[in-house]
């Protein structure tokens, strides 16, 4: 018998060959050959009673603990367990909790440690921009209101991370950037992206609005916007509307791909996947607040003041925002953009 056994089990050992028929060794000898004393035996056998009845107490506490863990079907730890029966007027300390729960083998799935939210609290500055934006989405004309977040796409056993820049006039996806890790480079990223495709349609009076999450209020995200000049604003605190366009795009877009990239098995299938709806969404995903048109074609309309369908059925105006001495005058209605959409057509 292993010597290092606990002596009550080599105890209840000794009493179970005690009650074999088999058995014709002394409780003297059994002790011995167990490496225990036979007045510990003794000791032991005399206290059974009580064991007896702290058994079935610890079983009684048990059953509280059960119903406990669970209550409304979620499974809870030791400290969950015990503020529950404080809320059912029973105090039991979360050291007896943990003691019955592993002599009862009742075990809590236990988070494991988020490397994210580690790098999330080593990146977190005490830098939050002011709103801004205040939900003024489509006040300042096209390419003067940007938005970026980050959504999650899952895939066969694993996910990726996404990360975008929406024009909020336009509803045109600038920039975007898939990764495997939530790493504050793949935000970094999207905004190289943004200046070196779309520099030149820039300036500094750019707005680029984020929430208020760890990668946006990070010294990295911060200096990039600092050095290309753009103001950067922030959502209050909880407050998805703060970012509706941004958070409608990302639910429109799941809606339309989420079963597919459901069903893949590799990052690089997803990317592909991503890639082929992002160029489907701004060529040719045709929206009806954009005048019917996608969000690329919309924003060619608005610079050049040509629509591109032969009729649009309205005599709304909006404003042109192209290189016009006011950006704000109103350059045609559609009636009249359609008119001369088709006679530069007949022309050529």
């Amino acid at each position: 018998m292993g010597s290092k056994a606990p002596a009550k089990v080599k105890f209840q050992l000794i009493c179970d060959a005690i009650r074999t028929r088999e058995n014709c060794l002394s409780v003297s000898v059994l002790c011995q050959i167990a490496g225990v004393s036979r007045s510990g035996f003794y000791a032991w056998v005399a206290a059974a009673p009580a064991r007896l009845d702290r058994d079935m107490k610890d079983k009684a506490d048990f059953d509280l603990i059960l119903a406990a863990y669970g209550f409304r079907g979620y499974a809870k730890g030791a400290r969950s367990i015990h503020m529950r029966l404080l809320h059912q007027g029973i105090i039991m300390n979360v050291k007896k909790i943990r003691r019955l729960m592993r002599k009862f083998s009742l075990f809590c799935p236990i988070r494991k440690a988020n490397p994210y939210r580690r790098m999330a609290k080593a990146l977190r500055t005490n830098h939050v921009a002011p709103n801004i934006v205040e939900r003024g989405f489509t006040t300042r004309g096209p390419r003067k209101v940007l938005l970026t977040d980050i959504t999650y796409l899952f895939y066969a056993t694993n996910c990726c991370y996404l990360s975008t820049i929406l024009d909020a006039f336009t509803h045109e996806i600038l920039a975007y950037q898939l990764s495997e890790s939530l790493q504050v480079t793949f935000v970094i990223d999207t905004v190289n992206q943004l200046i070196r495709e779309q520099g030149c349609t820039l300036d500094n009076e750019t707005i680029v609005h984020s929430d208020q999450g760890s990668h946006y209020t990070s010294w990295a995200f911060v200096n990039k916007l600092k050095e290309a000049e753009f103001v950067q604003s922030m959502s209050r605190r909880g407050n998805c509307w703060d970012n509706a366009p941004q958070e409608s795009f990302y639910g429109h877009m799941k809606d339309e791909i989420r079963e597919t990239i459901k069903r893949l098995q590799s990052y690089e299938a997803v990317k592909s996947q991503v890639d082929d709806w992002m160029d489907y969404y701004n060529k040719d995903r045709y929206q009806w607040e954009l005048l019917k048109l996608s969000p690329r074609e919309y924003y060619q309309y608005l610079q050049t003041g040509i629509y591109p369908l032969p009729v649009y059925d309205s005599k709304e105006r909006i404003p042109y925002w192209g290189a016009t001495p006011d950006p704000g005058v109103y350059r045609m209605d559609f009636r009249e953009a359609a008119e001369i959409s088709k006679r530069k057509k007949g022309s050529t």
